[in-house]
C-alpha cells in the first residue's frame, strides 16, 4: 500500500495526466450529456442560497447538482493531496525564474504558492486588496463575461469544436502573456513590492 501511495504522490507525466483530463470531456458527454467546467458552480451555489427573484438565478439548479459534487471532490482531493500525499522534495524552480521573482520581492519558494504574496498578513494590505479582492473580482467578472472559465472553454469548448471557445482560449492566453510580460512588474511596484 505504501508503494502505491508513494507512486500516487509523485508528479504524473504529461502523457498520463493530459489524456486523463482530456477523456473527462467525452466521458461526461457520453454518460450524461454534461458539460465540463468549474465556474458555473458559483452560479449554482448562488441560485441555491439566494432566494431573490434575479432572472439569472431562476433555473433548475438541482439538475446541475453533479457539478457541485464535482467541485466538492476537487476541494477534498486538494486537501488530501496537500496534507496526506504531498511530495516532501523541494519544489524545483528555474534559476532565472527565481531571479525574476526575487526582483519583484518574492523570495520564499518553500511551498506551491509564494508566502510573500499568499499569506494571512497580506489580506488586509494594499497588496491583498489588489491581488485578492480586485483580482478575484476581475477573474469572476471575466469568467461570467466570457461565458465560462479556462477549463470550460479550453477543455470542453475546444474539444467539442466551439468557435467561441477557441477565441476565448486564445484571449485567455494573450491576456496571461501580457500580464506576466508587460503589466506585472509595474503593478507589483505600485502596490509595494
Amino acid at each position: 500500500m505504501n508503494q502505491f501511495i508513494d507512486w500516487l504522490s509523485q508528479p504524473w507525466p504529461w502523457y498520463v495526466a493530459g489524456p486523463m483530463i482530456g477523456l473527462t470531456v467525452p466521458a461526461l458527454l457520453i454518460l450524461g450529456n454534461k458539460s465540463f467546467g468549474i465556474s458555473s458552480s458559483l452560479r449554482h451555489v448562488c441560485a441555491m442560497c439566494i432566494p431573490a427573484k434575479i432572472p439569472f438565478f431562476q433555473y433548475n439548479w438541482r439538475k446541475e447538482m453533479w457539478n457541485l459534487v464535482f467541485v466538492f471532490g476537487v476541494l477534498v482531493g486538494g486537501f488530501i493531496a496537500t496534507f496526506f500525499m504531498s511530495n516532501p522534495d523541494e519544489i524545483v524552480i528555474a534559476a532565472q525564474t527565481q531571479a525574476d521573482l526575487a526582483a519583484l520581492g518574492i523570495t520564499d519558494f518553500s511551498g506551491l504558492m509564494p508566502s510573500d504574496i499568499f499569506s494571512w498578513e497580506n489580506i488586509f494590505t494594499a497588496k491583498g486588496l489588489v491581488f485578492f479582492v480586485l483580482g478575484g473580482f476581475l477573474v469572476g467578472f471575466g469568467t461570467r463575461y466570457a461565458g465560462g472559465c479556462t477549463s470550460g472553454h479550453a477543455i470542453m469548448g475546444i474539444s467539442s469544436l466551439q468557435w467561441p471557445s477557441m477565441v476565448a482560449t486564445i484571449f485567455f492566453m494573450v491576456g496571461g502573456f501580457l500580464m506576466t510580460q508587460v503589466f506585472l512588474a509595474p503593478l507589483m511596484k505600485l502596490v509595494g513590492f
